[in-house]
């Protein structure tokens, strides 16, 4: 059986029981780790399956159909992210009309109880389901000592007297703010996936790209970055960046384009992870590729200067 499920319908997956986690779990910050840290710990104790469930695409994006929110992180990276962290099974239900209508009572029948076979439900603050947003904890304690699992949230994870969320993770991104990311994510903030072919315009400019798409509709920045590559050996190498609609172009859909320095191969196919280090400025319309060209050098040798001062200081 395999470890990813996207259906609310089907026979039991866990038919002895499990122990479950549900969230949002984008960007997979520390107050996510925690929810799930706890789960797993509590699934082993019970001699019972891990079962992380989430939903693609999130309720908000579902909702907010113009105006999409900021995406953290690709739900394939999700995935993996939730099995790393000991997640026995990971549940990634295709939200939709049918899903959204399921009232709190309806999500707990069919997906806590018929599917998982629940013995308890573990949450995060502010914990809301079913349509209209109508469940809450109380409810799932109240549907649970009915349908004989027991359900609760875990406390708010706090950094520097702040509570962890996606949201502060990318207001923190919006202003390029990459430090206090990394301390509500527990890590740098990266954007990882496979490399993609593009246009090769980089390649004749003088500038080969690896090219990534980025997370959900809407990424979470936009600019100009120095960056570091991790996937293509033991250490991360340094590049320059552009996550944008390329204006000049005439690009469309958001493209994350990385240029590694002193770097000669092909990448395409490979998967790799960008962490953002320093926005170096916002995209911009030039007036034809050879201004383009002109100030893709500039950001090149700032992005090599910045690099090279950051690790210089790493190593005292």
């Amino acid at each position: 059986m395999s470890r990813l499920f996207r259906d609310v319908e089907g026979g039991p997956r866990c038919p002895h029981g499990s122990v479950v986690c549900i969230g949002a779990f984008d960007g997979l910050h520390l107050g996510h780790r925690a929810l799930v840290r706890h789960t797993v710990a509590r699934a082993r104790t019970l001699g019972l399956p891990a079962v992380a469930l989430s939903f693609e695409p999130l309720p908000r994006e579902f909702f907010a159909r113009d105006t999409v929110p900021a995406r953290l992180l690709h739900p394939w990276a999700k995935a993996c992210g939730l099995f790393e962290m000991g997640a026995d099974q990971v549940g990634l239900l295709r939200f939709d009309s049918r899903l959204s209508a399921l009232t709190a009572e309806e999500f707990v029948e069919r997906v806590l109880v018929q599917r998982l076979s629940a013995r308890e439900v573990w949450v995060g603050p502010e914990f809301r389901f079913g349509n209209r947003r109508s469940g809450d904890l109380p409810t799932l304690q109240s549907l649970g000592a009915m349908h004989g699992f027991s359900a609760g949230a875990i406390e708010p994870f706090l950094v520097d007297d702040e509570r962890v969320s996606s949201t502060a993770i990318r207001s923190a991104l919006q202003t390029a703010d990459f430090a206090a990311a990394e301390r509500l994510l527990g890590r740098p903030y990266a954007i990882g996936g496979r490399v993609i072919r593009g246009e090769r315009l980089g390649r004749t400019l003088g500038f080969p790209t690896a090219n990534l798409r980025v997370p959900g509709r809407t990424p979470a920045l936009l600019g100009i970055f120095a960056c570091r590559v991790r996937g293509l050996g033991d250490e991360a190498r340094p590049a320059v960046a552009s996550l944008g609609t390329r204006p000049t172009v005439n690009g469309v859909e958001p493209l994350l384009e990385v240029h590694l320095f002193d770097f000669d191969g092909d990448l395409y196919g490979r998967r790799i992870d960008v962490e953002f280090v320093a926005k170096l400025r916002d995209e911009a319309r030039f007036p034809d590729l050879a201004a383009m060209t002109a100030q893709m050098h500039r950001d090149a040798a700032q992005a090599r200067d910045l690099l090279s001062h950051d690790q210089r200081r790493a190593f005292g």
